[in-house]
């Protein structure tokens, strides 16, 4: 399927002709919107020479109608391969850098196997951890309506962010059963019991200082050969919206 995305151009042109663009990817019952426009990260990426590309996952955002054939993690990842390809067409460039945020990056990490033209990756707030994967959708669809009460602290704090305004409860619970079906399981190469094999491109991860839901990542930055951690301010959603997690990943893709 075509994920739906927003372009914005370079702020200068004259530099920026064959600059590999910056494809961003948000995160769970989030949008692309939300997550990159609203804290102003598309708006540095073509302050920088750059264009900015803002992709939808499906089920949420422009997407939220699109999750039914494109809920399992193999596909969403290809149709983000395609997008990728796509805004490289757009930029008139070779390659394509990566910004990605907790699901984002859940899903970006596996992009570079899928297309080699991903030059470099920012993986921010990725959980080594699957925490869909623990979840009992039917539990969880009755949690989001209010016919039950959840029953554990996981199922509740999920129950929330589906039914949040905005959000379309059946699109997501649907996009984490198709995910949870091709769990992450990272490890250094793939393999049948460690599908999601580390990306070998340079790769960027930032984590707040706060956020509970990396904790562990370092063994997620030992996997990926070419890579750096860089701890900033905040805690899962407020380390998307600091300066120096932008300031970090535009010097890191330039």
């Amino acid at each position: 399927m075509a994920l739906s995305v927003q372009t914005f151009s370079p702020a200068s042109t004259g530099d920026a002709a064959g600059a590999p663009p910056v494809v961003f990817i948000h995160g769970f019952a989030s949008s692309g919107t939300a997550d990159w426009l609203g804290t102003g990260w598309h708006e540095a990426a073509t302050a920088a020479g750059r264009t900015a590309v803002v992709v939808d996952l499906p089920g949420h955002g422009a997407n939220a109608a699109a999750v039914a054939g494109c809920a399992g993690t193999g596909a969403v990842v290809r149709a983000l391969s395609e997008a990728i390809d796509e805004a490289i067409a757009t930029a008139g460039a070779e390659q394509a850098d990566v910004v990605a945020y907790s699901l984002g990056a859940r899903l970006a990490w596996e992009l570079p196997a899928a297309n080699p033209r991903v030059r470099r990756l920012v993986l921010g707030g990725l959980s080594p951890f699957d925490p869909f994967a623990q979840l009992d959708t039917a539990a969880l669809r009755a949690a989001a309506s209010g016919a039950a009460e959840p029953d554990s602290p996981l199922l509740g704090m999920m129950a929330q962010m589906v039914s949040a305004p905005g959000n379309d409860p059946d699109a997501l619970i649907t996009l984490i059963d198709g995910l949870a079906g091709e769990p992450f399981l990272p490890g250094p190469a793939a393999s049948d019991a460690t599908p999601s094999g580390a990306p070998h491109t340079p790769t960027l991860f930032v984590a707040g200082s706060d956020d509970m839901m990396t904790g562990g990542i370092e063994a997620l930055v030992e996997l990926v050969p070419d890579a750096a951690l860089l701890h900033v301010p905040g805690d899962h959603h407020g380390a998307l919206g600091s300066a120096e997690f932008r300031a970090a990943a535009l010097d890191f893709l330039g």
